[in-house]
């Protein structure tokens, strides 16, 4: 403490520092408080989303119709997603008391149906959303969504 200063000043100087302190510390803690709400609301909205298997690394697979390799990993994918929903819509009808028509409504038309159109409206669907969108969405979401527009069995 100078010598000029005198005691009063001093205390009431520290008391500020102290204040100031203690409005960064409840600052800080309320920012960390804030994020930590925030990523446990994203937590509980929706898992996290692989990137290896977002809707936009399915889509850049399936727009590389010159490369067969590519072109088979997307149609593999595309299948095992839409034969996974539909023995869970199965599985769904068989094991639970639903409303009449309500396992229809969540069914998918697909006779007679190619998986090449399927992809053709899988990626035209996909180039309709933002990037940073596709990237936060599952793949499988957004395949069953696009082919639920296109053959629901409404």
């Amino acid at each position: 403490m100078q010598p000029n200063v005198p005691r009063t000043a001093a205390r009431a100087a520290t008391g500020l520092l102290m204040a100031a302190a203690f409005g960064f510390a409840t600052l800080a803690h309320a920012q960390t408080a804030d994020q930590q709400a925030q990523q446990q609301a994203q937590a509980q909205a929706a898992p996290p989303v692989d990137p290896s298997f977002s809707a936009w690394s399915l889509m850049q697979v399936c727009k590389q119709k010159a490369d067969n390799v590519a072109q088979g990993e997307c149609v593999g994918a595309i299948r095992g997603i839409i034969h996974g929903y539909q023995y869970g819509v199965l599985f769904l009808g068989q094991r639970a008391s639903l409303p009449a028509n309500e396992t229809q409504r969540v069914s998918l038309c697909l006779r007679n149906v190619q998986v090449s159109s399927i992809v053709d409206d899988f990626v035209g669907d996909a180039a309709q959303v933002s990037e940073e969108s596709l990237r936060r969405t599952h793949a499988e979401v957004a395949v069953l969504g696009s082919v639920h527009s296109h053959h629901a069995c409404n």
